[in-house]
């Protein structure tokens, strides 16, 4: 089961999933937070993965499809509250990572 939570501030888009991104609910990501980056030409994207239980290889396409979309609307996408478990499983998709959300709204001159 994966809920994801989205709030768009600041025009940064964040994306807080609660749960297991793998192959029978990364559908969520592909079918529904891609079609909306693209739709309204998101530039800047921020997941939380504080909640994030596990992840599978399905998972991780997923977000390399959230990436491509971002990296389509010239913006950049990163990460925060990974925590040691997950970071060994996203090392290999080279995605920024910040501390947490504040850090982000920080970080990205909107």
């Amino acid at each position: 089961m994966l809920k994801m939570n989205l709030e768009y501030d600041k025009g940064i888009l964040f994306v807080r999933l609660d749960g297991v991104l793998n192959r029978s609910t990364s559908y969520k990501v592909n079918n529904y937070l891609v079609p909306v980056l693209l739709k309204h030409k998101i530039k800047y994207l921020v997941y939380n993965f504080y909640y994030l239980d596990d992840i599978d290889d399905n998972g991780l396409d997923a977000l390399l499809n959230t990436k491509f979309a971002i990296k389509n609307n010239k913006g950049i996408m990163y990460i925060c509250e990974v925590n040691k478990y997950l970071n060994k499983k996203l090392h290999k998709l080279h995605i920024k990572k910040l501390d947490n959300e504040l850090t982000a709204l920080k970080t990205i001159e909107v």
